[in-house]
């Protein structure tokens, strides 16, 4: 069995999954979860266990698609993660800001045959938009959960979200060591999937 199998398996199954090896952020960790298969429940459990903001991740194929475009298209204006223009879903929101308007903004930006005029902005969903290289060409938790979602077979784009403590600093593994044993969390390093290219 590959050690990314337990990874794989769980995103299979639309679960929560927690990412480790961003080389860009300090050693910062991040929940993940298939984009397409987000719920509210995921949503406000990232929002209540994480802190951080939580993201979608996209190709950058996928971004043109749905006519987003970086915030910072220079590379030297750009912090470690690149933003595009925060979104909403066009239809079926009240404010936005609810754990269900946000999985639904995100379902409408993965559905199949989505398009720009699907989407308004600015919204409460972030979108990061992917290097086409993935973790090749950039080692992080945004091209990182690309390609586990890819491998998995759950599509090509995921939602993830920072992990802060409770004092408000930035998460390492060993701080929630509770929380994913009592969550049963799959933990993947993203190096890995570097090791395992091709």
């Amino acid at each position: 069995m590959s050690s990314l199998d337990p990874t794989l398996d769980a995103l299979k199954r639309g679960e929560i999954v927690v990412l480790t090896g961003d080389r860009l952020r300090g050693g910062d960790i991040d929940f993940c979860t298939p984009a397409s298969m987000v719920t509210p429940d995921k949503i406000n459990f990232m929002a209540t266990h994480g802190r951080g903001l939580i993201c979608l991740t996209l190709t950058s194929e996928a971004a043109m698609r749905l006519g987003i475009s970086l915030m910072n298209p220079t590379s030297e204006r750009q912090t470690e993660r690149p933003f595009g223009n925060s979104i909403e879903a066009a239809e079926g929101v009240t404010t936005g800001i609810s754990a269900a308007d946000r999985a639904h903004t995100i379902l409408v930006a993965v559905a199949e045959g989505a398009r720009a005029d699907h989407l308004v902005s600015p919204g409460h969903v972030f979108p990061l938009i992917a290097r086409s290289g993935g973790v090749e060409e950039r080692m992080s938790a945004v091209e990182g959960s690309i390609d586990l979602c890819r491998r998995a077979g759950v599509g090509e784009a995921a939602v993830i979200c920072s992990i802060m403590r409770d004092d408000g600093e930035m998460a390492r593994i060993d701080d929630i060591a509770d929380l994913i044993d009592g969550h049963g969390l799959a933990v993947c390093d993203i190096s890995l999937l570097s090791s395992m290219a091709g």
